[in-house]
């Protein structure tokens, strides 16, 4: 093994900076979690000693507050009554310290024999040869390319679910409006342009005016027309979008210099700084469709599929009417995938018995809880090109109308969707930790894109490349 010292330093920043699906990141932890800890280290000797013929014990680390560790526990306890060979114990540790503890267990020859991991940390745990090869674990069934995590080669992880950015809306508002809905099929999909002079129809003052009328009072607004989601990583949908981008599509160099990234970037802060049309967002906290479009006061916004579980479902019931569309987009349609991984790690004795507990975790039959309620997609591309499944998953009270969701969210995801950076890219959470610091005082017009990218980019090419 090489040095994790440098493995922590380097990934202790990705709890600070990163939101992703939010159903993995609710941080109110149970009391006993150290009793945990200590009861599954002493499982793990318990799991070297076992004798032939007792069951082989497996430990599976997870994050998450007290109903996802109870959610877990619920399928853990489902697989162990299944079996006659395997027992999984459920090792629960605040997201918060996640990698802290796994680094330190690592040092120890004590990581878990399998578990969750952060989606940033995925590729530098794999340069330290601190996962088996999965490749084969899905054998028979065709999990969606874009959800592997490859290594030199080799399959080290699979995305337990898949997530996509797309747009939310309060139909409303646009009805108030007069508006048309934003579009649901990538083929009519919005130009940036097009977004913009829709979000200043539908941004409001005190007054009832809209951003194109004059005597409109940008310091008097009531109702804004739409919000882009600013986290680090989600940005880069723009980039993209524009030609540009973070990285090359290796990975291996760093381009977020690139003018047409630069353009991009600005476009999405002049939402607010020029064209006054969306909320002040400082690109810090994963919270941006409670914060926008539940609260009424937005009328269209960007993030990710995962909301339809963990908040609009909820918002529905309680009177919100949402709908779901596709991303507009400036030179390319496109979006991004991401999903949380999980993982066998190298230092288990039994990797093959982890493969079958993560075989059967990752199962359609046995994550359908998530995925009825919108919080995950599948993984296995069947459910996207067989129309009875797609059906099967898509047809019930959690979801908008099927025809909607169908274009907007199952078609989009298969034709226009590329890799978030953190699948093929090294050293992406202190990346993203500077490209924040960096980015910070562009939302509020202290600088430009441009000053703030051009002028750090020394310091943003050796966060790339882990100095």
């Amino acid at each position: 093994m090489k040095a994790m010292k440098k493995v922590l330093v380097l990934l202790l920043v990705a709890a600070m900076v990163f939101g992703t699906m939010a159903c993995g990141k609710d941080t109110k932890e149970p009391d006993g979690d150290t009793k945990k800890t200590q009861d599954t280290d002493s499982g793990k000797k318990d799991q070297e000693d076992s004798k032939p013929g007792e069951k082989i014990k497996l430990t599976f680390s997870i994050w998450g507050g007290q109903d996802e560790q109870a959610n877990t526990q619920e399928t853990v306890d489902k697989f162990n009554a299944s079996q006659d060979r395997i027992e999984v114990e459920v090792l629960a540790i605040p997201w918060e310290n996640y990698l802290t503890k796994l680094n330190s267990m690592a040092t120890a020859n004590e990581l878990p024999d399998t578990g969750m991991m952060m989606e940033t940390a995925v590729i530098p745990y794999a340069k330290e040869g601190m996962f088996a090869d999965v490749s084969d674990m899905f054998a028979g069934q065709k999990v969606l390319d874009c959800l592997a995590f490859t290594y030199e080669g080799e399959v080290m992880a699979y995305s337990s679910a898949n997530e996509i950015l797309m747009l939310f809306y309060n139909r409303d508002l646009f009805d108030a409006a007069n508006i048309p809905y934003p579009p649901a099929d990538a083929a009519n999909a919005w130009t940036w342009d097009e977004f913009v002079h829709t979000a200043k129809l539908l941004t409001l003052d005190a007054n009832g005016k809209n951003a194109t009328e004059a005597g409109f009072d940008p310091d008097n607004i009531v109702q804004y027309g739409c919000s882009v989601e600013n986290l680090t990583w989600q940005l880069e949908v723009w980039a993209l979008s524009n030609g540009g981008g973070y990285f090359s599509e290796d990975g291996k160099e760093l381009i977020i210099d690139d003018p047409a990234t630069i353009e991009a970037l600005q476009k999405v802060a002049d939402l607010y700084l020029v064209d006054k049309v969306a909320p002040l967002s400082t690109g810090t906290t994963d919270d941006g469709i409670p914060r926008t479009l539940i609260t009424g006061k937005v009328a269209m916004a960007t993030n990710g599929q995962w909301n339809i579980g963990t908040c609009l479902k909820t918002a529905r019931d309680e009177g919100l009417n949402y709908g779901v569309g596709v991303l507009p987009y400036m030179k390319e349609k496109v979006t991004i995938c991401t999903g949380g991984p999980t993982v066998v790690f190298s230092q288990t004795k039994h990797p093959e018995e982890a493969k079958e507990f993560l075989r059967w975790y990752n199962s359609i039959e046995n994550s359908w809880a998530l995925i009825e309620t919108g919080t995950w997609m599948p993984i296995f591309e069947e459910y996207y090109t067989n129309e009875e499944l797609t059906r099967k998953w898509v047809e019930n009270e959690a979801f908008p109308p099927y025809e909607e969701y169908k274009t907007a969210v199952v078609d989009y995801a298969v034709d226009y969707t590329k890799q978030a950076a953190w699948y093929y890219t090294d050293n992406i959470d202190n990346f993203y930790a500077v490209l924040g610091s960096v980015l910070g005082e562009v939302w509020t017009g202290g600088t430009t894109v441009e000053d703030a990218i051009t002028s750090n980019i020394s310091v943003l090419r050796d966060a790339f490349e882990g100095k």
